[in-house]
C-alpha cells in the first residue's frame, strides 16, 4: 500500500466553504437585476444569508490554511449585496 490513509488538509470538508459561497453569492446577486428582484426575493434572501455564513467560515478556514480566501471573500461580498438588497429597495423611506 503505497498511499497513507492519513487525511491532508486539503482532504478537508471546510475546503468546499468558499466556492460554495461563492455560488450562493452569485445566485443571491442574480435578483439585483430590476426584472428578477420580485420573482428571486426568496432565493436572494436564503442563498445570500447561507453565502454570508459559508463565506465567513471559509474565510476562518482560509486564515489556517484550508481552502481558498479569494472564493470566500468574493462569496461574502455577492451574499451581502443580495441579502441587503432587497432591505434597501423595500424599507428604505423615500424622501418625498
Amino acid at each position: 500500500m503505497p498511499r497513507t490513509v492519513t487525511p491532508a488538509s486539503a482532504d478537508s470538508p471546510a475546503t468546499a466553504l468558499g466556492p460554495t459561497a461563492l455560488v450562493l453569492g452569485a445566485l443571491a446577486a442574480v435578483g439585483v437585476w430590476p426584472t428578477l428582484t420580485l420573482g428571486l426575493l426568496p432565493e436572494m434572501l436564503i442563498a445570500g444569508g447561507l453565502a454570508v455564513t459559508f463565506g465567513l467560515t471559509g474565510l476562518h478556514y482560509a486564515h489556517r490554511g484550508v481552502g481558498r480566501t479569494w472564493t470566500s471573500v468574493a462569496g461574502v461580498v455577492l451574499g451581502a449585496v443580495g441579502l441587503l438588497y432587497p432591505f434597501v429597495v423595500f424599507f428604505l423611506p423615500l424622501p418625498f
